[in-house]
Parts: C-alpha cells; sequence; structure tokens
C-alpha cells in the first residue's frame, strides 16, 4: 500500500545547514516519527509521501522492488553527496515469514548529520507542514505479564537446553515479552531522547511504532564495501564485582564464546558468496553498555561486481545466530515451538535505505512497540546447551531495562 501513486514525479531536494541542535530535539510532533541516529549523528524524518507494507518470506524482495521503482520516478537534487543524503526510505521488517508485518516508509522531511555536516532533504509533495508539539512525559506507568510469562519464558529456555543437550541444535534465541500501560498516549520522543541519553553508543530507532537503542548493526552497505558488528555473549553488572573482572570472565567463558562464534561463522558463511574477500576477528573483544557487556566481532568484507543491495543481503544473512539460533532452519522452528508469542518486527532489521541500494540496517533489539497508551517490550537471549534457566531469566530482566528507566524517565 503506498500513498502517493509511483507514477507520480517527485522533486528531492537536499542541501547543506548550519543547525546545531541536536537530531532528535527537531521532531516536530510524536506522530510519523522516524530516527536512526547514533553519538548524535545520523538520520531523523517526519511526514510521509509514501509507505509500503508487506510481509511473508519474499518480504525483502518485494520491498526492494516497491523502492526501485518508486525511486526511479524522483527528481533528485542532492548539493551534499553523503551517505543518507538524498532520497531514502526508513525501514523496519518482520522477524519471521508468519505472522509479523514489514514496513519502509519515505519521509516528506529528513535531516541529517554525518562527520559534523548537516544537511535537510525535502521532498516536494503539495503544501505540507508539520506543527510542532510539546513532549510529554508518559504518566502512571505500569507493567503486566506478556503474552508469554516469565515462568513460561523459563519453562521454555529449559526445554530449549534439553533439546541442545541430546544434539538436535547448536544454539537457539528465545525472546519473551513485557506490556506496559500508560495514563496518556505515549509519546516515541521521549522514548527516543531517553534511550539516546543513555546508551549514545547504540543506534536509537523509530519505524513505525518500533522504538529502541540497538547496539547491534546488522549490516552497512557503502558502494561495494560491507559491514556488520555481530553481538552474542552477555553478561551485566554485578554487586560488588568489578566492571573488569566482568569483561574478564565474559571473555574466559566458554558458554559465551561458543555463542558468539556460532553468530560469527553464520553471518560469514552466508556474507561469504557476496564477498571477494571477507575479514573476521579471530578473538571477540567486550562492548560495555550501561546495563550489560557483550562479545562483539566487527566482520568487514568487499563486495563482488554484482549490484547486491541492501537489502538483499539482509535477506541471505537474516535471521543470523545472533537472533535466531544454529542451526537456522532447526532454530527458527524451535522458537515457533517453545516462544508461543508473535515476535512482530522485534529482532528483525531496521534502519534506512537509499535509492543506490546503501544505507545502514541494525537488528531491532532493546526496543517497544508503542500502540496509544500501550508498549510491549521485547527482551531475548541465546540459549546453548550450557545455559542456566535462571541465569537467562535475569540476563532478560537486564536486557529490559533501557526501556524500562527510558519509559520512566529514570535518570
Amino acid at each position: 500500500m503506498t500513498t502517493a501513486r509511483l507514477t507520480d514525479q517527485l522533486i528531492v531536494r537536499t542541501r547543506q545547514v548550519s543547525s546545531t541542535a541536536e537530531l532528535l530535539d527537531l521532531l516536530p510532533s510524536p506522530r510519523g516519527v522516524l530516527s536512526w541516529v547514533r553519538d548524535g549523528e545520523g538520520l531523523v524524518g517526519w511526514g510521509e509521501v509514501a509507505r509500503m507494507r508487506t510481509s511473508g518470506p519474499e518480504r525483502f524482495v518485494r520491498a526492494q522492488d516497491w523502492w526501485d521503482s518508486f525511486a526511479s520516478r524522483l527528481d533528485v537534487r542532492d548539493e551534499v553527496g553523503l551517505p543518507g543524503s538524498g532520497p531514502v526510505a526508513f525501514t523496519s521488517f518482520a522477524f519471521g515469514d508468519r505472522p509479523g508485518r514489514s514496513v519502509l516508509t519515505v519521509p516528506r522531511v529528513v535531516v541529517g548529520r554525518r562527520d559534523g555536516v548537516s544537511w535537510v532533504t525535502e521532498i516536494q509533495a503539495g503544501e505540507f507542514a508539520e506543527p510542532a508539539l510539546p513532549i510529554h512525559r508518559p504518566r502512571g506507568v505500569r507493567y503486566s505479564e506478556g503474552q508469554l510469562a516469565v515462568t513460561a519464558w523459563r519453562d521454555a529456555v529449559r526445554r530449549a537446553v534439553s533439546r541442545m543437550r541430546r544434539g538436535e541444535l547448536d544454539k537457539v534465541v528465545l525472546a519473551h515479552d513485557l506490556l506496559a500501560l500508560a495514563d496518556h498516549p505515549l509519546d516515541a520522543r521521549f522514548l527516543l531522547r531517553g534511550l539516546a541519553a543513555r546508551y549514545p553508543s547504540c543506534w536509537a530507532f523509530a519505524v513505525d511504532g518500533l522504538v529502541g537503542a540497538t547496539p547491534e548493526l546488522l549490516l552497512r552497505r557503502r558502494g561495494d564495501e560491507v559491514t556488520s558488528q555481530v553481538l552474542a555473549g552477555t553478561t551485566w553488572p554485578h554487586p560488588g564485582v568489578d566492571p573488569e573482572a566482568l569483561a574478564a570472565g565474559l571473555l574466559g567463558s566458554a558458554k559465551d564464546l561458543d555463542e558468539h562464534r556460532y553468530a560469527v561463522e553464520s553471518l560469514a558463511r552466508t556474507l561469504q558468496p557476496f564477498c571477494t574477500e571477507l575479514q573476521a576477528p579471530q578473538q571477540p573483544s567486550v562492548l560495555a553498555l550501561r546495563n550489560v557487556l557483550h562479545l562483539a566481532s566487527e566482520v568487514r568484507g568487499r563486495l563482488d561486481d554484482r549490484p547486491t543491495s541492501l537489502l538483499a543481503l539482509a535477506a541471505a544473512v537474516h535471521p543470523t545466530a545472533a537472533v535466531g539460533g544454529t542451526p537456522t532452519r532447526a532454530a527458527v522452528e524451535l522458537i515457533g515451538e517453545l516462544e508461543a508469542m508473535g515476535r512482530g518486527r522485534y529482532a528483525g532489521p531496521v534502519g534506512w535505505v537509499d535509492s543506490s541500494g546503501d544505507g545502514e540496517l541494525g537488528i531491532a533489539l532493546r526496543c517497544a512497540q508503542l500502540h496509544g497508551r500501550a508498549a510491549r517490550l521485547f527482551a531475548g537471549c541465546g540459549i546453548v546447551a550450557g545455559s542456566d534457566p535462571d541465569e537467562e531469566v535475569a540476563e532478560a530482566a537486564a536486557k529490559l531495562v533501557p526501556v524500562r528507566d527510558a519509559l520512566e524517565g529514570v535518570d
């Protein structure tokens, strides 16, 4: 479905501006908030020229075909020429083939910043003005069990561990949800600003009501260069335990190293057919965030001369072992069996794409789906044969902290 006819020719103008305002502060209203911001740089957008929704196993192909057709009819006048300038679409994909809805949104206005250069991109589509509205802090936030209660999720972890110890698979990532309800409709801008302030090294994203801050870059494509940051293997702050000791323990944990190895090998195996060269570190490093520590590896590749877009690459690598499991098919089937809930777009690719096939996609983690006064929060953990269900429950609770704190305005 689109809100602009594909036969319309629209003028896209990108010009440099001198604004130094925080990108997230520029979002004028809670309606249709779009964001991909990290360390104060990235893209924000508002208004809507066109929207496309799709689902099913061919969702990436359908999205690319629609975007190619739409972008081919644009009259582009880009005076900046940086990644993210010119026409872009913000996108968020469902985790699974069924159920789930994926979306691409083309905003009327995009403000971007990269390497200290700021710009605005506007699409001419008739008169348009977005009124600036004040940001409202949520009031009366209370929580209740989601579709998969904690006790049921603990049992799902136990059953998954049993299956892996029988040799049915190596790893599965299981998720559960938590519901939040406020007294008044939630403002995505409040949640975004809170997450960005607490986790500046993460990508603060918002697309079609899915709002979060992910530390995990699924894919970045710039010309023939492709990059991914793989995160798998997690610990969290413990009272009285030195952070350096926690990091050392994570680097020495056989269970976490196995989980991380599965994720890196999964990504490399699916990217390799598209690349002339591919590099992955032999050992992971530790990424320390406010609430958790992750094992991290950056994978870099050089694409061959085939015209492979970012969305085509995403179709090939999703779901990685970091959010699905190993082997992929067995893990996805087990997720459907044990989770007994719809993930929606949680743990699916989220980010932006441009008309040349470049862009950035993260994995939608540390996030919530907003709908009026309600928010559905998600957390997931990688489960391997050595996992302990009680420890996984504690890890999932730690992963819910970022969104809970941001919703409540906790400093």
